[in-house]
């Protein structure tokens, strides 16, 4: 019966997808089923519901799932791929939103039965990939009863069925955006001595950001200084007078963003001096490394003993951002990775593909990883 249940709620929400903040359709799915559940909420922002249900102490703890998809055009051939063009499930959020539903189920049925002593909160949030929903979020609800702690999952297409990775401290990276405009002189080329080139000021430019890791960054630390895209010019004959450089900083460490956005600085105004040129550096930022706690990691870990999946302990962690950072802003927070490859039915393409895809029985793990945390953290009462 949960099998049925996880895999026709998945499919369902496979074939609606929607964009960051745009989730109606999805908000209101999510809002039937708690209908359903006789499970109260609220809806601090257009978007995304915090489902709630009030145990017999003063603790409580938080469950999390992003609910947005991404703007990419599925290319799988399956009976239940989306049905908006351009517009698909292609992170697994779908699978995140499906476990904390079906989980809510069971949480349900100990608060039927008076079983229940932690408060336990259902975080159904909007716009992961885009604008930071988890910020957003938190900013605009205050919690009735503060989580003694907040967990997450994610499905992880990179690693077999059946496994949960996750490490203790950084788990994901920080991702900041940066943009370089530069605005220069134009000249006809016969007087280029006249011109100041903004073509000159952005070889210079990405010369220097090429050497941010080597030259100023700690050796053993990693971190990423992206160069996503750059152009300068107008004509073929002219001095380029316009130049436009952008891309993305991943670090673990503030003080190495720190540093990268500090040189950055002096780039652009070195850069202004050696090629006359105006330089102006601007940054988007981004999500914080999401670091997990040490208790928190520790109840996730433990809890993941009473199921049937492998925790494997990541020496590393991803390079890339994931704004369940936020929560730790409010509570002790552990957010764990969930295999779901599987060669045999080739499901093998990574996050962000359009061909993603998983049998829907891994999401029984993420269930019962989450019903053991809860009976651990109810056990520590």
């Amino acid at each position: 019966m949960e099998y049925e249940y996880l895999k026709e709620t998945r499919r369902w929400l496979h074939q609606h997808p929607e964009l960051s903040m745009q989730e109606f359709e999805t908000t209101a799915f999510i809002k039937n089923e708690l209908d359903a559940l006789d499970i109260p909420y609220d809806t601090p922002l257009p978007t995304g519901v915090i489902g709630y249900l009030k145990g017999t102490t003063e603790q409580a703890v938080a469950f999390r799932a992003d609910i947005d998809a991404l703007p990419i055009h599925e290319e799988n051939d399956v009976d239940y791929r989306s049905s908006v063009d351009h517009v698909m499930h292609a992170c697994g959020h779908d699978g995140h939103t499906t476990i904390l539903l079906a989980f809510a189920k069971r949480v349900k049925a100990l608060y039927d039965a008076g079983k229940l002593t932690a408060t336990v909160y259902f975080i159904f949030q909007p716009s992961e990939e885009t604008e930071a929903g988890a910020n957003q979020l938190l900013n605009a609800y205050s919690f009735k009863l503060k989580p003694d702690y907040i967990f997450g999952l994610h499905m992880m297409p990179n690693n077999e069925e059946g496994l949960v990775l996750s490490k203790p401290g950084p788990i994901t990276a920080s991702a900041t955006e940066y943009r370089f405009f530069i605005k220069g002189l134009s000249a006809h080329v016969a007087n280029k001595e006249q011109g100041h080139s903004a073509g000159e000021a952005l070889s210079f430019i990405l010369s220097q950001i090429s050497q941010l890791q080597h030259y100023h960054l700690p050796g053993l630390r990693q971190n990423i200084v992206h160069i996503g895209q750059f152009h300068a010019g107008e004509a073929i004959n002219t001095v380029p007078s316009n130049g436009y450089l952008e891309g993305t900083i991943r670090t673990y460490a503030a003080d190495d963003l720190a540093t990268v956005k500090e040189q950055m600085l002096k780039i652009a105004e070195a850069c202004s001096v050696v090629t006359g040129t105006a330089v102006e550096v601007k940054f988007s930022e981004g999500y914080p490394s999401t670091s997990n706690d040490t208790d928190a990691y520790q109840l996730m870990k433990q809890a993941s003993e009473e199921t049937s999946l492998e925790w494997i302990e990541k020496e590393e962690p991803y390079l890339f951002g994931e704004d369940f950072a936020f929560y730790s802003q409010v509570a002790p927070t552990a957010f764990a990775f969930l295999g779901c490859r599987n060669a045999e039915q080739q499901f093998v393409t990574g996050l962000h593909t359009s061909t993603l895809n998983f049998d829907e029985h891994v999401l029984l793990g993420g269930v019962d990883l989450f019903s053991a945390i809860l009976a651990r953290f109810e056990a520590t009462l």
